[in-house]
């Protein structure tokens, strides 16, 4: 299975993206799975708190960029336009989110993540933003998400960097909220949810409405994806990509 659903706690139901041969990276199965398991947990009551994380130890590197490279525009743009509802679904899923990164969580990955209420990371692990060297801009809602975390400046700098921020590093400019032992993440996000399971739930949902808004315009999915499909359709994304699989740097 794409996706792993179970409920470590009392009021909290967990997903795991379970890819681990592929680093739990975002292929269609598993963004279907990922949306059929969160629709499933908003309708159920007994759920109060969602966890996210990988299995085998490590969250997500991203997307699937063998795939990706294969689509031309309209494909690419159909690709993430489907991808969006899924973004648009946790962007306003009214029950408390917490992310547990493990290890990397690393363009689209990141994107997951910081769509959480909350991100708990390994003290050992990397936020990554690789758009830039790809040829690619940030998607997954990262254009929204990051500069409601960190600014619109130090969002535009990590992304012309194609930054790998460390856990401590990260946190200190509140990408993510809390770092712990790397092997305690799972433990203490399940913590965090079971906290946040306790709320009122009609009050939070009423809170997180009024803080996020609409997915579509807070974080700009539709310009996302028209960007998005013209670079993965461009000669800039096969060098990037042709850079990435020859571990050298790209020629733009």
């Amino acid at each position: 299975m794409s996706v792993l659903v179970d409920r470590p706690a009392p009021g909290v139901a967990r997903i795991l993206i379970n890819r681990s041969a592929a680093r739990n990276a975002l292929s269609t199965e598993v963004r279907e799975g990922l949306l059929e398991s969160v629709t499933a947990i908003g309708e159920d009551a007994e759920i109060r708190a969602l966890v996210i994380g990988g299995a085998d130890g490590m969250f997500c590197a991203g997307g699937d960029l063998p795939s990706l490279a294969t689509l031309d525009e309209p494909a690419a743009y159909a690709r993430l336009r489907a991808g969006h509802r899924f973004v648009s679904l946790l962007w306003s899923f009214p029950k408390p989110v917490v992310a547990a990164v493990e290890r990397f969580a690393i363009g689209a990955g990141a994107g997951l993540a910081l769509l959480a209420d909350e991100v708990v990371i390994g003290e050992g692990a990397r936020i990554g933003i690789p758009f830039a060297r790809l040829g690619l801009v940030l998607d997954w809602g990262l254009a929204g998400t990051m500069p409601r975390r960190i600014g619109a400046e130090a969002t535009l700098r990590l992304y012309a960097e194609a930054a790998m921020v460390a856990a401590p590093d990260a946190l200190a400019m509140r990408l993510v909220d809390r770092v712990v032992a790397d092997d305690a993440v799972m433990s203490a996000a399940i913590a965090r949810a079971e906290v946040f399971a306790k709320l009122s739930p009609t009050a939070f949902a009423s809170a997180k409405a009024r803080q996020r808004g609409d997915a579509e315009d807070a974080l700009q999915l539709e310009r996302e994806a028209r960007e998005q499909a013209k670079c993965i359709a461009s000669a800039e994304f096969a060098e990037g990509y042709a850079a990435f699989r020859e571990k050298r740097e790209p020629r733009f």
